[in-house]
């Protein structure tokens, strides 16, 4: 095929919240090459490695491009319609007999990311209405949502910090080199901490590693892991008995900071140093700089929320933000005001205004439910504990629990006893090599995309739209079409009776109904049936197109001729980009009072227990978790372009504790917690705080009868295999996965 026979299609990269821009080169039904789109408005040339190889990934032989029916310990690829008769027949007698709630759901990280799943997983559990469901989002971010949503009224309103504009950034728990923004949307974040330091501004990192991010701050600060609230409610206390507190412009909107400035009394510096292995003085500098910088914001992520204190980190965040007068407002903490409104910003029709947690309890354990979930650890005990009310179906949905819940193990072993399990997967993998069928969405190429949730925490207000690069082959059906089928068959509905293009009517037609009664809506008041017959098209392009016209930039119907539709986006390639955040308070407010909430009960009655931890002896080793560029949790392992190289799946000791512990540098040692034990290399860095070690998550490829050839050359050990899954933070009922006391010895 000659040059002149290429096309060059324009992309957003579908893998984390970076959402860069790639140009896309073609020949016939084969990508020939990935380079970074220099017009994007968004990412403006900037791309990592994992998004140069997606071309790898389209290609690549392992992916299943045909659902495929276990029979006895093989498989056989089967059509559709066989597919879902299979589920039908061995999914309906186990409802029958024992009611929905022998049925769960888990949902995984790429659930987010992929343009069907994400606007129609709300569909499918209000189809089902399962009483429990599971997610990733235990295991990651949960304190994140339950502070958003008693702090400012939804669980998706998350303010981030201004990158472009700030003066001074504090980092914990995060490290941007390898993840890049996580619920922060941003491209080349490491990029633009180096643009804060040219400008004459300063970056912290805190973090019990000296990560690639801590190489580009002004300041990396070691800290025990575990003890970040401790080390932000000391900052918190100081800005309180310094007089330093002041809200600012968000003070009228803000309820309670008296009270949080009792509850932070006996938080001193010198009450927390000990514990967090940071020095008073230090702690009171970090504070005035804060306060002393024209704009600050400190950024928080996945180390302060999967940890022992998870939702006091995160709601801390939050209330040094505030307190020093750095949220909403340019430089500081700020909400993005997303061109096209997530679905997910809807209140939970479940939940009372201001929410309502521990409204059930788990069968086995008696863990309280927070926002509609348990934690993920509960779903192993919830199948292999026998008795009324157990687990005996499962559909897993984008996700790969046997590698990624804690205590992996338990789950692994777990699966084999349910009665039916379903997924929907592009890779017969640790988890889904468990089902008894698996139904494979379309490649990213063979879809349109557009993110929905992550520019909720974009830096800059912005929207890109990108269209299907390859037809998908006749008879393929897209992941939204996948998921209303299957709803249907749970519902009772047989098969062939299920229509997902007559089920989608019925879920539009019902959305819009409910945003036209919403004060406030671009379309209160309107007649639904007629912003129905104006929005074009089917699936989530129709969604897209309708949350687009809602939207601040929207044509709201007609209201605003000139705003925004789907089809005027979609003749922007390059991406439209309507300038960066602006203060959103009050409006942003969705809490009974109107008013930022920040010192809400649920979470401060957690601070005795964060008091009691200051004196208590410290585990000789604890371990944490990291993350590589080149890695996208379990997910993308089987791409060698990406696994090639040196080891990367190795235990990280700094060399004074590897001399205790009696290892070397590249010999093997064995990691026991109480929840096991494991094996891997060791390398010996300076890099890690003393009475810390550091494992990556997301490896452990070994497993039999998974179809991943690269990933299995590259197995790694998984470190969540001792995690324990007992171990959670105690309002969100997240899990602990860093901080982990354990032991390290030579094998």
């Amino acid at each position: 095929m000659s040059a002149a026979e290429s096309r060059t299609h324009c992309r957003t990269c579908p893998l984390c919240e970076a959402m860069c821009g790639l140009e896309v080169v073609v020949e016939g039904d084969r990508v020939t090459g990935i380079r970074p789109d220099r017009d994007d408005v968004w990412s403006r040339g900037y791309v990592c490695p994992k998004g140069a190889v997606l071309g790898d990934l389209h290609h690549d032989p392992d992916r299943l491009r045909s659902p495929i029916v276990r029979d006895g310990a093989s498989w056989r690829e089967v059509g559709w319609d066989e597919a879902f008769e299979v589920i039908a027949a061995r999914l309906q007698p186990i409802l029958t007999a024992h009611g929905i709630g022998a049925l769960t759901a888990y949902f995984g990280n790429p659930t987010a990311h992929a343009f069907s799943l994400s606007r129609y997983v709300g569909a499918f559990m209000a189809m089902t209405a399962l009483p429990t469901v599971y997610s990733a989002g235990t295991a990651d971010q949960w304190p994140k949502n339950l502070t958003s949503a008693l702090m400012y009224g939804t669980m998706w309103t998350i303010p981030v910090p201004d990158l472009d504009r700030t003066d001074h950034l504090v980092i914990l728990g995060a490290n941007p080199a390898a993840s890049q923004g996580s619920l922060l949307a941003a491209p080349d974040v490491i990029g633009r901490i180096d643009a804060i330091r040219r400008r004459g501004g300063k970056v912290v990192v805190i973090d019990p590693r000296r990560t690639a991010t801590a190489e580009h701050a002004d300041e990396w600060i070691p800290i025990r892991p575990g003890t970040d609230a401790a080390l932000l409610a000391a900052i918190a206390n100081v800005l309180f008995a310094e007089g330093r507190a002041d809200p600012g412009a968000v003070a009228p909107f803000t309820r309670d900071v008296e009270r949080v400035e009792e509850l932070c009394r006996s938080f001193t510096p010198e009450r927390v140093a000990a514990a967090c292995a940071i020095d008073a003085a230090t702690i009171r500098r970090l504070a005035h700089e804060i306060t002393g910088a024209p704009s600050a914001a400190v950024y928080g992520r996945i180390g302060t929320c999967n940890q022992e204190f998870g939702t006091l980190a995160s709601w801390l965040v939050e209330v040094v933000n505030i307190v020093s007068g750095n949220l909403d407002r340019p430089g500081g903490a700020m909400f993005s005001d997303p061109i096209s409104w997530p679905l997910l910003r809807l209140h939970p029709p479940d939940q009372p205004p201001g929410f309502a947690f521990g409204r059930w309890k788990s069968r086995v354990r008696g863990a309280p439910e927070v926002l509609g979930q348990f934690p993920l650890s509960c779903l192993a005990e919830e199948i292999d504990t026998p008795g009324d009310g157990r687990i005996r179906a499962l559909i897993t949905i984008a996700g790969n629990p046997a590698v990624s819940a804690p205590d992996a193990g338990r789950i692994d072993a777990a699966l084999p006893e349910l009665e039916c399990m379903v997924s929907i997967d592009n890779y017969l993998n640790e988890t889904t090599r468990h089902a008894d069928v698996v139904l494979p969405g379309l490649s990213p190429f063979e879809q349109p995309h557009y993110d929905e949730l992550f520019w909720s925490w974009a830096v800059r207000n912005a929207a890109n739209y990108s269209e299907t690069i390859f037809p998908p082959p006749p008879g393929r059906l897209a992941e939204w079409e996948i998921l209303l089928k299957l709803a249907a068959i749970v519902g009772g509905t047989p098969p062939g009776e299920a229509d997902p293009r007559v089920l989608d009517d019925l879920f539009f037609g019902g959305l819009v109904a409910l945003v036209t009664t919403q004060a406030g809506s671009a379309i209160a008041g309107r007649d639904a049936s007629e912003i129905v017959a104006e929005t074009r098209g089917e699936g989530p392009d129709r969604l897209l197109d309708f949350t687009l016209r809602c939207g601040p930039h929207g044509d709201h119907y007609g209201k605003s001729p000139q705003g925004l539709t789907l089809e005027k986006l979609r003749a922007q390639p390059h991406g439209i980009d309507m300038g960066p955040l602006e203060p959103q308070i009050p409006e942003v407010l969705r809490t009974p009072s109107g008013k930022i909430e920040l010192a809400p009960e649920h979470i401060t009655a957690d601070l005795p227990r964060l008091e009691a931890r200051l004196d208590r002896d410290e585990a000789a080793l604890v371990l944490v978790s990291r993350r590589h560029l080149r890695s996208n949790n379990s997910w993308m392992h089987n791409l060698e372009r990406l696994v090639r190289g040196r080891e990367r799946c190795t235990l990280l000791i700094h060399p004074d504790d590897a001399a205790r512990a009696g290892v070397s540098d590249g010999a093997r040692a064995r990691i026991r917690s109480e929840a096991g034990s494991i094996e891997a290399p060791v390398e010996l860095s300076d890099e890690m705080m003393p009475g810390v070690v550091c494992l990556p998550h997301g490896w452990g490829h070994d497993r039999p009868g998974i179809r991943m050839a690269v990933a299995a050359r590259h197995a790694g050990v998984n470190n969540n295999l001792i995690a324990p899954g007992d171990l959670v933070d105690a309002p969100s009922g997240n899990a602990v996965l860093n901080g982990i006391p354990v032991e390290v010895r030579p094998v």
